[in-house]
């Protein structure tokens, strides 16, 4: 049986953000032979953007695939529909409407376009190149800006019947609970577990404790960063938004082990940067509210892709996904 020499096969894996879309090449072993970014809000036409992303790839596909199988095209996006390649009302983006972006990308590079969103991404980049590698059932969970995440059950990725199933940063944590700025959703875990989230627990809190060192700072310069410095310094109320938020994740991430008893749960984005100060209340609220046939099962793990990398890896993994 012949080997295959996996750095000689190469996929072009894009990360379509609101603000900038980062690519790269990247071989079958998860290394990343050249990357670059483009400005997405530059381009209020896909048809504009999809050209400008071709004249800055292709010089990178002709350099680095003289020798290489190029496999195809992978894309992470918002509202992305992996059943019909289409980006659909995404509200960040200039393109409204449903854009069939996988075809527009196929007619342009003349290779295969697969896409999903950014967490399902982001799920396969960990299982084949990341801390999930041999693992079958885990869950993926973003924890940025919003909340995202991706479930892997019996080695697939759970798109549903629609393509849009995985949506965990919207289920209900606290019914009727603090509104959502952008859904109107009370109670969501995004609203509490995101880095947004994080910002409005601290802004209520150093309003009921005056001596916190969060009331150092003006209103406006209150982020999760700023909590983190103050929670690292000692300040007991920047400790205590943590705590909460923790205690937030964990109740949620105890349902999502009892529906799918994944092996692991990887938690992944900036908020996870505040390492023991948020995991520690995770697992112990997690492990609090499991039924026992559950309990010291699941392995709360951080990833182990590069931050800056892992979208662009993630998306690529579409291409070789089985």
């Amino acid at each position: 049986m012949a080997l295959i020499d996996l750095s000689k096969q190469v996929a072009l894996g894009i990360d379509i953000g609101g603000t900038n879309t980062k690519y790269g090449l990247v071989n079958h072993r998860g290394e990343i032979l050249e990357k670059g970014k483009l400005k997405t809000d530059d381009y209020p036409l896909v048809d504009d953007f999809i050209n400008a992303l071709y004249d800055e790839v292709s010089p990178l596909i002709m350099k680095h695939c003289g020798q290489r199988q190029f496999d195809g095209i992978g894309v992470g996006a918002p509202n992305a529909n992996y059943y019909t390649g289409t980006i659909e009302q995404a509200p960040n983006l200039h393109w409204k409407g449903i854009i069939p972006f996988a075809k527009l990308m196929t007619e342009k590079f003349e290779v295969p376009c697969k896409m999903t969103n950014d967490a399902n991404a982001a799920a396969l980049g960990e299982m084949m190149f990341g801390a999930a590698r041999g693992m079958k059932d885990f869950i993926m969970i973003t924890l940025g800006t919003g909340v995202g995440s991706g479930i892997i059950a019996n080695g697939q990725l759970i798109y549903g019947h629609d393509g849009f199933a995985g949506e965990l940063g919207h289920t209900i944590v606290k019914p009727g609970g603090r509104k959502h700025w952008s859904t109107g959703s009370e109670g969501s875990l995004e609203a509490y577990a995101s880095a947004t989230g994080i910002t409005i627990t601290a802004k209520k809190m150093r309003a009921e404790f005056p001596h916190s060192m969060l009331n150092d700072y003006p209103e406006p310069e209150i982020d999760s960063k700023v909590v983190y410095e103050c929670a690292m310094k000692g300040d007991p109320t920047a400790i205590e938004v943590f705590r909460y938020t923790g205690q937030k994740l964990g109740e949620a991430l105890a349902n999502f082990v009892m529906f799918s008893s994944p092996e692991a749960i990887l938690l992944f984005g900036g908020v996870i940067k505040a390492g023991d100060l948020i995991m520690k209340p995770t697992k112990l609220h997690m492990e609090r509210n499991l039924l026992p046939i559950f309990r010291d099962k699941v392995k709360l793990v951080f990833s182990e892709l590069d931050e800056a990398d892992a979208a662009i890896l993630g998306a690529s993994a579409l291409v070789w996904e089985k």
